[in-house]
């Protein structure tokens, strides 16, 4: 009997090609080169997956959703991480809207995250909502 599993598959960039994130604009500098171009249209979940030394060494998009919304599932979340050994996770969604103020289900989303990964030794470095003018960390506004 074969068992569904979550599938990951990437190549971790050499050593000397590694953005190591000191700050939320270094990862949010990081998403735009990766983001697809529907950030103005379809709400987008994605999940960076940094090593001991905060440097990225891969990312996922985790879902795709409506203008206002997605779904994050945080079993595939994450079981992409420790699939990935994950030490520290960013995650990052756009608000097509522009606004950039997190909702209460981003609030919530970030808390649960938080709490989940404290048990598994994964740490929520960030979590930033996007938009095409601008960005904003909740790191950096306490809620992290």
């Amino acid at each position: 009997m074969e068992l569904a599993e979550i599938k990951v598959s990437y190549q971790p960039p050499a050593k000397q090609d590694r953005v190591k994130v000191t700050c939320s604009k270094d990862a949010e500098r990081f998403l735009r080169n990766v983001w697809s171009d529907q950030i103005e249209f379809q709400e987008e979940m994605y999940l960076v997956i940094c090593n001991r030394a905060n440097e990225i060494v891969g990312y996922k998009k985790l879902s795709s959703g409506g203008m206002s919304g997605c779904i994050v599932d945080l079993k595939i979340l994450f079981g992409i991480a420790l699939k990935c050994a994950a030490c520290g996770i960013i995650l990052a969604h756009n608000h097509p809207s522009g606004n950039l103020q997190p909702s209460e289900s981003d609030i919530r989303l970030t808390k649960q995250v938080k709490e989940v990964g404290k048990m598994m030794d994964i740490i929520l470095l960030d979590h930033l909502i996007v938009s095409v003018g601008g960005f904003n960390s909740m790191s950096d506004c306490g809620f992290i």
